[in-house]
């Protein structure tokens, strides 16, 4: 008989049982759960444990002046159950002067380049990635685009850059 993972529900409460109180939300059927980033891995390992073998995505939100936003970024990771199409967001916050977390890529390969484009493009370390390197951005470039103190002309780092040009023949 293949596993089945126990509903949502009962999966938030042995988080809770397990990790302390946690805090969490339901809009229009999503469940979101707020997870501190120092148990961010053991979290999420856990909740691979439990039936989330499917690790849909890794991104970031930059808060910065944000109306009653208490810290700086907000990693979400959305997790799935490949056997009950059951969905969680799990949200971890960091803050400068060193937003960092736990690389997750030892629980799902696929974390590889989902670490690196954040990383890439916010600047969130994840230690212990096997390969922590730019993937949109040149390796020559110094900052994190997309945080939301970054001048939206750039910083004058485009004049270094190779020229690419097309034969529109």
């Amino acid at each position: 008989m293949p596993f089945t993972p126990p509903p949502v529900d009962d999966v938030l409460a042995r988080l809770c049982g397990r990790f302390g109180s946690l805090e969490s939300s339901v809009f229009r059927g999503q469940t979101r759960v707020i997870v501190p980033a120092e148990a961010s891995f053991d979290v999420l390992s856990f909740l691979k444990e439990t039936g989330f073998d499917l690790l849909v995505d890794v991104t970031c939100v930059d808060y910065l002046e944000y109306r009653g936003a208490r810290h700086r970024y907000g990693l979400v990771y959305l997790l799935a159950s490949t056997a009950t199409s059951q969905r969680l967001t799990v949200r971890v916050f960091v803050d400068d002067p060193r937003p960092a977390v736990r690389s997750v890529v030892p629980l799902w390969g696929a974390a590889n380049w989902l670490e690196r484009e954040v990383w890439d493009l916010f600047g969130i370390r994840f230690e212990g990635h096997p390969d922590l390197r730019r993937l949109v951005m040149p390796e020559e470039f110094t900052a994190h685009p997309l945080r939301k103190d970054y001048p939206l002309q750039g910083r004058g780092e485009r004049h270094n850059f190779p020229v690419i040009t097309r034969d529109h023949s």
